[in-house]
């Protein structure tokens, strides 16, 4: 895949973390676990969008909030990766996340830590962050969980402050802040979740494509977003926008670890409409970069050859 021009790209993260993964020979209560040598990368949903655009030829700048040693480690970090961070000084210490896989049983075991709380005046100074790097005519991707002391309807006032800016505010987030976001009429660009999510929104099963098509489409009809995605894990991902709706199919690939697939999709839809492709080949360039994320090992993402031929496999169906 050819590395075409692109419209700027903006991630934020707000609630990082440095990410350890390790694995033993099983997880077991009680015992030492001797653990094999760590891979560390920084993380966070906003930061991991922005490795995964790297992995493909894109570029992005990420916007990341950062404090005390972790921090500092971290932003070392993400410059030697080329990724030129503006960092939002935090008060206290960036929290860390630790992925431990049973060789035994093949299952990870996810630790995550909270991050450090938020006062208000940390909040205003983000939104002012965002808004003075928000490029017209770029993307702006709020991705990964609101840290203690960020409020629910976080991303309805940066999609105020960004109404007039003419850049694109795609959100991906969870819990209620997710709930704050699909409830209003703050018509954001772009709105992901997954099928969990979804279910509990609609307060039902949504146990059919089509079922997710209804509810994502309603979504949009409200104003929720100008368009929703939901993943469906092994069954794909579904979008709908006012002009119809989209499924493409997951590729079936060895799973070595699921970790960062929903970010690494995130990565590929971003950057495809940074590209100007049309809705269902970005959905499809999605689905194929959180394949191949799930071909790597814990936090390691995608791999650019993957990602060329599972795009270049790709099934997406008009529904």
């Amino acid at each position: 895949m050819s590395a075409p021009d692109q419209a700027p790209i903006l991630t934020v993260t707000l609630n990082p973390a440095l990410d350890l993964s390790t694995a033993a020979d099983q997880v077991v209560a009680e015992v030492k676990l001797r653990c094999e040598a760590p891979r560390v990368d920084p993380g966070g949903g906003g930061i991991n969008i922005s490795r995964a655009i790297a992995a493909m030829g894109g570029t992005s700048r990420p916007l990341v909030a950062l404090g005390g040693h972790t921090g500092a480690r971290m932003a070392q970090m993400l410059a030697e990766a080329g990724l030129d961070p503006i960092r939002l000084d935090t008060a206290g210490e960036t929290r860390q996340s630790v992925v431990v896989t049973d060789r035994d049983s093949g299952e990870q075991y996810r630790f995550v830590m909270p991050g450090p709380d938020w006062p208000p005046d940390l909040v205003a100074r983000s939104l002012d962050e965002i808004a003075r790097h928000a490029a017209p005519d770029g993307f702006v991707v709020l991705s990964g969980s609101n840290p203690p002391g960020v409020p629910d309807d976080y991303a309805a006032s940066l999609a105020a402050r960004l109404a007039d800016s003419g850049s694109h505010l795609f959100v991906d987030t969870s819990g209620h802040a997710l709930s704050a976001v699909a409830s209003g009429g703050h018509g954001v660009a772009l709105l992901r979740m997954d099928r969990h999510e979804a279910e509990t929104l609609a307060g039902r099963p949504l146990a059919e494509r089509r079922d997710t098509a209804l509810f994502a489409a309603s979504l949009v009809k409200d104003g929720a977003a100008q368009a929703v995605i939901v993943a469906r894990g092994g069954d794909g991902n579904i979008i709908a926008t006012a002009e119809g709706a989209w499924h493409a199919e997951a590729a079936k690939v060895p799973i070595v670890s699921k970790v960062g697939a929903g970010d690494s999709f995130v990565a590929g839809f971003t950057l495809a409409r940074a590209r100007g492709m049309a809705t269902p080949d970005a959905l499809g360039l999605g689905a194929a970069m959180a394949s191949a994320a799930c071909m790597t090992p814990a936090t390691a993402l995608c791999r650019r050859a993957d990602v060329d031929r599972l795009f270049g496999q790709r099934v997406v169906t008009r529904l």
